[in-house]
Formats: structure tokens, sequence, C-alpha cells
């Protein structure tokens, strides 16, 4: 059995107005759910559907000690993070499907 991977994600909305950030040990399948709006709340209610960062780790303590951490950063500071590795902030959704 493989060891399980955790992952912090940022998603953002097709004008790139909001960004979402989330955990979770599936990336692909969480990613498709929102895409697909399946769950109700705030990436259903602004159409947050475009994985545009993640990160991985071994733990979900790391995971999700991560994602407070980028929770509490500003806008301009997530924007940065997310430019280092996605300049043009394109879905990586179709990416990761391969």
């Amino acid at each position: 059995m493989g060891e399980r991977r955790y992952y912090v994600y940022i998603l953002t909305n097709a004008a790139r107005t909001v960004f979402y950030i989330g955990v979770t040990n599936d990336l692909i399948r969480r990613t498709y759910e929102h895409r697909e709006h399946f769950v109700d709340g705030f990436t259903k209610r602004y159409r947050v559907d475009r994985l545009v960062y993640f990160e991985e780790f071994a733990t979900a303590y790391d995971a999700i000690t991560r994602e407070k951490e980028l929770k509490k950063w500003s806008r301009r500071k997530k924007l940065a993070l997310i430019q280092e590795d996605n300049p043009s902030l394109e879905d990586k959704y179709p990416q990761l499907l391969g």
C-alpha cells in the first residue's frame, strides 16, 4: 500500500478575484467536486473552481498547519506565492489528469 499524501490547494474563479484554500488527501477528487459544484458553500456560491496552486505533504498535521498559515496571509501575498509557480494563474486541473 502506498504512502498517503496530503495537499493544500488554492482555487480561484474565472475572474481571478477570489481565492479559496483547502486541504485534502485526494487532490483530483476534491478539485473535481469543486468544479462540479457538488458541495454547497463558498466555492459553489462564488464559482471557485480553478486549481491554481497546490503543495504536497506527508502528514495531515503538516498540511493543516500550512493551510492555517496561508489563510492568514493577505491576498497580495497569496497571489505572489501562486505566481511563483503559475504566473498566469492557469487551471492546473487538466495537468493532474495527465
